[in-house]
């Protein structure tokens, strides 16, 4: 069952009854609300037990319910069921979202709600101390000005390899100012206050929020791929993010493309994120638009035809990599975030018509392509909502 991977490591030893109602409590949390129709036929438990488990549930004040609208004439009588939904408590949460090229921070309520944000443009990756003081500076800031006394739980996202059994950053060239450090431990060095901090790679957090309360919502298991100044992907399957044996899974920017001989960041040439990135696109922009300023210049500020193309033909060399993940791992949905996901259509349009000519027919015609609902707020959004799953535990 999908909840037991919230639970505690204190879930065998709880009662039989407790644990069921901690079950349905995090299925109602995870799913935003439910009905009790819904947990019944989520757990396969008997209507009386999952009634029971509610009743509790509604007198200890964890959960609330809400009458759902009626319905139509001609689609049945009776009294309308009711959704049940996880009432805010405990203390806030935070969230930090280290990209290349700047940091997003925001701090949340007790369910994983933003309360606050805000967003700076810095090179991360060659100034990682630097860095991590701004986002510590920005948090305490937002705790101010939102009245919030202490922090339960923070999340960070960093974009590169963590190893989950060290915590440590773990590539030389990627992040090459984060190499051999600890994120968890100089996170909380800098913030000072007791708090739990948690940290993953970006990609796992953006597929996170598109799970949660996203594109994802829909489709147990996709690929989420993170377009941006890197090329990062993580893997849903049956609702959980799968992360690879040390943590490092979904490094799809490093995929070699044959006859290409662009300088990648890891040392290599080739590398799909060397050709399919941010700061490639937008040279190449700069480039076909000799009058535009190179350092402003937005895809959304040049919607014309030349734009359109270059969009276009990343999107079909992106699709190209990812119709063998699709042979391969045959995903209900491909979902682009990032800022190249963001770009518009002529991108996705690109990516699905590779995914059409490489990937088997009948694997590509079950697939979905879709931009992140989330935009470039998925990452942030993953991670206050992780936090606030963690918080619980």
């Amino acid at each position: 069952m999908l909840y037991s991977h919230c639970m505690s490591s204190t879930y065998e030893q709880t009662p039989p009854r407790d644990r069921v109602r901690e079950e349905l409590f995090q299925l109602i949390r995870s799913r935003g609300d439910a009905t009790r129709t819904d947990l019944v036929e989520m757990t396969g438990l008997s209507r009386s037990t999952v009634n029971h488990a509610v009743v509790r549930l509604l007198a200890e004040g964890r959960v609330a319910e809400a009458e759902n609208q009626a319905k139509g004439p001609g689609s049945g009588s009776g009294r309308p069921s009711t959704r049940l939904r996880v009432v805010a408590s405990g203390g806030s949460v935070a969230a930090i979202d280290f990209g290349h090229n700047h940091i997003h921070v925001a701090v949340g309520d007790a369910l994983g709600r933003p309360l606050g944000e805000q967003r700076l443009d810095i090179d991360v990756d060659l100034r990682a101390g630097e860095a991590m003081d701004l986002a510590a500076e920005l948090l305490s800031e937002l705790g101010r000005e939102h009245c919030v006394d202490r922090l339960s739980t923070l999340v960070a996202g960093i974009p590169g390899p963590v190893d989950n059994k060290t915590g440590l950053v773990r590539s030389s060239t990627i992040l090459s100012s984060w190499v051999g450090l600890a994120p968890v431990e100089e996170l909380e060095r800098r913030i000072g206050a007791p708090i739990s901090v948690h940290v993953e790679n970006d990609a796992v957090l953006g597929a996170y929020g598109e799970l949660k309360v996203g594109a994802g919502r829909h489709h147990p298991s996709f690929l989420y791929i993170k377009a941006s100044h890197g090329i990062g992907a993580s893997l849903v399957i049956d609702g959980v993010p799968w992360k690879g044996s040390t943590g490092i899974a979904g490094e799809i920017g490093h995929t070699y493309l044959a006859g290409r001989t662009e300088l990648c960041r890891c040392g290599n040439r080739g590398c799909l994120e060397a050709v399919v990135s941010v700061q490639a696109l937008l040279a190449q922009v700069a480039h076909t638009h000799p009058n535009a300023d190179a350092d402003t210049v937005t895809f959304a500020a040049l919607d014309d035809t030349t734009t359109h193309r270059l969009l276009n033909e990343a999107g079909r060399i992106l699709g190209g990599v990812l119709a063998d993940v699709c042979n391969l791992l045959n995903p209900g949905a491909l979902i682009i975030g990032g800022e190249l996901g963001a770009a518009g259509s002529p991108l996705l349009e690109g990516v699905e018509s590779s995914v059409g000519r490489y990937a088997q027919p009948a694997i590509s015609a079950a697939v979905e392509i879709l931009p992140a609902s989330l935009g470039i707020r998925a990452e942030l959004t993953g991670a206050l909502h992780l936090a606030s799953m963690l918080a619980l535990r």
